[in-house]
């Protein structure tokens, strides 16, 4: 069954592409959640409208990860923690802390787009990468203190 999209659809495509599918998987899945429309001569038409209605949405939105990834860039984080010897933390910093220090600077990012491989368990500073939007990624610096 050919379809439009109105939506990006991870590794089927994006938004205004007509694509190939299982009957099925539209019927059921992409036209329910309104991420596709049955392709046709006057769709075509009307999603290349809300195609261009969605590219500056997401323009607006990748201008603003752009703004908060530079204030971010200019910004360290001081995260205290309870240490004991040989400055191992007893518990860990993680993602959410990070996230959440980000949060009452007024930078509002998600704990999971903090790309942090593993919690962070011993005192010093760290470089942690945030992803914001696709293709606008960043670093913060987190020294990590005894409290």
């Amino acid at each position: 069954m050919k379809v439009i999209l109105k939506e990006n659809v991870e590794r089927l495509g994006s938004v205004g592409e007509v694509v190939d599918v299982a009957a099925g998987y539209a019927r059921n899945y992409l036209i329910p959640k309104n991420l596709a429309v049955r392709a046709d001569e006057g769709k075509l038409h009307q999603i290349e409208h809300h195609k261009r209605v969605i590219m500056k949405r997401e323009e607006k939105m990748n201008q603003a990860a752009r703004n908060l990834a530079k204030r971010i860039e200019d910004f360290s984080c001081t995260i205290p923690a309870h240490a004991g010897e040989g400055d191992r933390l007893f518990g860990s910093v993680t993602a959410h802390n990070i996230a959440d220090v980000l949060s009452a600077e007024g930078m509002e990012v998600d704990h999971k787009n903090v790309l942090l491989d593993e919690p962070i368990k011993e005192l010093g500073v760290f470089v942690v990468p945030v992803r914001l939007d696709r293709g606008v990624e960043t670093r913060l610096k987190v020294w990590v203190v005894k409290e």
